[in-house]
């Protein structure tokens, strides 16, 4: 009589829903570049140094609470954790839409990014167990393809909410979140994990976040405070000491952040690194190609985010690509190579095409569409490889460290390229800067080509392991991209 007054599953309506609320959280990874001349204005003339913490405390926050809030949600319930994760993250939307000072709005981004780190690996743990095994391919695609839809238009959709206000992007959250919000607890059931394992190591987190910080305050501040000040040396002595407190907690810990069985695979160890190269060469161009046309050709935030909006329109044709390349048993790492060359020629494109005329369809778009292109074949090539010699109980949580990884390196490439830029006062000086910052964009993506070789898998090197499910994985929703298959 209890399970006649349930209501019936719908997988169509769940799906909708939790596509719905990974669309949002991924949108908020795009969104926000547009909006950093308004936020300077807004608040006092904010430098870039202090502006990119909006970007950085949003993206390191995520990438070390990723794979806990996923494993403890699968201990103890992913609807809840879903439901507590969105939330979270559209009451910290209104917070942010709120904020008087920029430090204000940096804390309620780290809270946003809490939340975002919650629901991102709880909707596809939630998915997953109201599909039938034959159409679970087909709703990850599904559900990974709300990501790609927010890399493509969050540049855009910023930019035309910033000509309302800064406040807009993310005043825009509110309505999705609490439709998701109230269609969540209607329409999605809940599950956890039969045989879940210990308590994720939230100290090894916090420690990993405390690194990544540490180094990128240094960097973002080290043309201030002078490169051998006592205050960056400190920088690198934080950074370095709570690296080492990672490693040693990811030895000991019976649920550590990174299992050390992963790093001994080579195709997920290699995917690892060439995700981080090429995501600093990702994140500094899309942040560098804003502030150009918005500093320098004095681009509105509306015609800024419809320009840059071109390199992701082509993503999922070269995705598609990839995928027909790897189907045709080409190796995984040449295909994931080719991406980053390409990318790598795109910031070369533009290098040689840069000038102070405002002609975007000759100096800028090719550029774009090359580098989109190199996109669409690296990315979900990427993520594709960094599991495919795991064995199935590892998938997950593989699929979430390749999301932390692409995070950590957003967060380098965005403390570099602000490292590089400093504050130009002339034409020729910010030219000198961006010029400097495209270089970095080339050199990153292709150290990624050169790791990227690397990682072509073998054969699984890893035992099954029943603490790793489906609601640890982040999959490709914060990389914008669908997985693709790999070749062995």
């Amino acid at each position: 009589m209890e399970n006649q007054s349930q209501p019936p599953v719908r997988p169509a309506a769940v799906l909708a829903v939790l596509s719905l609320a990974a669309f949002v959280a991924s949108l908020d990874l795009f969104i926000v570049n547009v909006a950093f001349d308004d936020l300077g204005a807004d608040f006092g003339g904010s430098a870039l140094t202090d502006l990119s913490w909006v970007l950085n405390g949003y993206a390191i926050v995520y990438a070390a609470l990723l794979v806990p809030l996923g494993r403890l949600a699968d201990r103890y319930g992913r609807k809840p954790g879903f439901l507590l994760g969105l939330a979270v993250f559209t009451l910290a939307s209104l917070a942010c839409a709120v904020a008087t000072d920029l430090w204000m709005l940096v804390v309620f981004r780290l809270l946003q990014a809490a939340g975002a780190a919650a629901l991102t690996p709880t909707s596809l743990g939630l998915l997953l167990p109201v599909f039938a095994p034959e159409r679970r391919a087909f709703a990850v695609r599904v559900w990974a393809a709300s990501g790609a839809l927010a890399a493509a238009i969050g540049p855009a959709v910023g930019g035309l909410l910033v000509e309302l206000s800064w406040r807009w992007v993310f005043l825009v959250n509110l309505p999705v979140g609490v439709l998701a919000l109230v269609a969540a607890v209607r329409l999605v059931p809940d599950s956890r994990d039969a045989a879940p394992g210990g308590i994720p190591d939230l100290l090894g987190a916090a420690a990993a976040a405390t690194s990544i910080g540490a180094l990128a305050l240094g960097l973002t501040k080290g043309s201030e405070w002078g490169w051998s000040s006592a205050a960056v040396l400190a920088c690198a002595v934080v950074a370095a000491t709570a690296a080492g407190v990672v490693v040693r907690r990811c030895v000991s810990h019976p649920s550590p952040l990174v299992e050390p069985a992963l790093v001994r695979v080579r195709a997920f160890a290699w995917a690892n690194v060439a995700t981080v190269a090429f995501s600093v060469a990702f994140a500094a161009n899309l942040l560098a190609t804003v502030l150009w046309l918005q500093q320098v050709w004095d681009y509105s935030a509306a015609r800024t985010g419809l320009a840059v909006a071109a390199g992701p329109a082509v993503v999922p044709l070269f995705a598609a690509a990839a995928g027909a390349l790897l189907a045709r048993r080409v190796p995984v790492g040449r295909v994931a190579a080719v991406g980053c060359l390409l990318f790598s020629a795109g910031m070369v494109l533009t290098l040689l095409r840069l000038d102070q005329d405002p002609d975007y369809a000759g100096r800028i778009l090719p550029g774009l569409l090359v580098a989109g292109a190199g996109v669409g074949l690296a990315f979900p090539t990427l993520f594709g490889a960094a599991t495919a010699d795991l064995p199935p109980a590892r998938m997950a949580t593989g699929s979430a460290l390749i999301t932390m990884s692409r995070q950590v390196g957003a967060v380098l490439g965005v403390s570099l390229l602000v490292a590089v830029l400093g504050q130009p006062g002339s034409y020729s000086a910010a030219e000198r800067a961006f010029t400097s910052g495209w270089w970095l964009c080339a050199a990153a993506a292709l150290v990624g080509a050169a790791t990227a070789l690397g990682m072509t898998p073998r054969t699984p090197a890893v035992a099954p392991h029943p603490a790793s499910t489906a609601s640890t994985s982040a999959a490709s929703t914060s990389a914008g991209t669908t997985p693709a298959g790999t070749t062995r």
